[in-house]
């Protein structure tokens, strides 16, 4: 990884070479001298692994829509938004099995399963946007010789679809969402992985996420973790988690690794 840039005091932006870079300077300067909740012992990573929905994307609108669909034509109940914003992160069973009628057989929940599937498959593009910041973030942590990876609960070809079309100009090192027969977060078997395939330790991976189910994951894996505020998840819980840190801005990721 570069190191130049990593002199005490001076911004990671500090070498301009895009008019990103000069975007994202001038909004380091604002946040310089206090930067969300960070502790003194996080360390600047060599890759960061971070989770999909409510992280980098708002996947809210699409999933609900996508979801609410899918009851209707098997004729149950719908939910109100807030509702389903409880619903993501675990999955899509679990997304479905928190969405149906309590009791529900197993052939209900499969019915409703594929529905949803099926939906989503072709209209999540129509619900699905990049948080404001990420991808400028994501640009810069990599030009600077940063792994970037993904780890989500969200089926694994919805994943790597929602990856390649929302970030084409970025490569990431690794792009893994639910697949059969491979345990998912909080197991940190996904994050162990990733961290396997770069060839690093535990301690040089940073997990990031808007879950404590992240949290979780990445001190069961033995990496540092980071929790985001703009996501799903409730802040009193995510602060209650201990991560190494809570951030309220992608940039705050670049304010506090100089």
């Amino acid at each position: 990884m570069a190191t130049q840039n990593r002199k005490r005091g001076r911004l990671p932006g500090s070498d301009p070479t895009s008019a990103e870079d000069t975007t994202i300077r001038s909004r380091l300067l604002s946040l310089q001298k206090g930067v969300g909740c960070w502790h003194a012992r996080v360390v600047t990573p060599q890759a960061l692994i971070f989770d999909l929905d409510g992280t980098l994307v708002d996947s809210l609108p699409g999933i609900a829509d996508s979801l609410t669909r899918a009851l209707a034509s098997l004729g149950l109940p719908p939910h109100k938004r807030l509702a389903i914003r409880g619903f993501i992160g675990h999955g899509a069973r679990g997304l479905i099995s928190r969405a149906a009628p309590a009791g529900s057989a197993e052939p209900l929940l499969a019915a409703l399963e594929q529905a949803f599937k099926a939906d989503y498959d072709l209209t999540w593009q129509q619900g699905t946007a990049v948080y404001p910041g990420v991808a400028g973030v994501l640009a810069h942590l990599q030009r600077r010789g940063i792994a970037l990876a993904v780890l989500t609960n969200k089926p694994h070809a919805f994943a790597t679809s929602m990856v390649g079309s929302l970030f084409p100009a970025l490569t990431f090192a690794a792009v893994l969402g639910q697949r059969e027969g491979i345990p998912h977060k909080p197991d940190p078997a996904g994050a162990i992985e990733i961290a396997a395939t770069l060839g690093l330790p535990m301690s040089a991976v940073t997990l990031i996420g808007d879950s404590t189910m992240d949290i979780e994951t990445a001190r069961s894996a033995g990496m540092q973790a980071v929790a985001v505020s703009w996501g799903y998840h409730d802040r009193v819980a995510l602060e209650a988690s201990m991560p190494d840190a809570l951030i309220d801005m992608p940039e705050e990721l670049l304010a506090s690794w100089v």
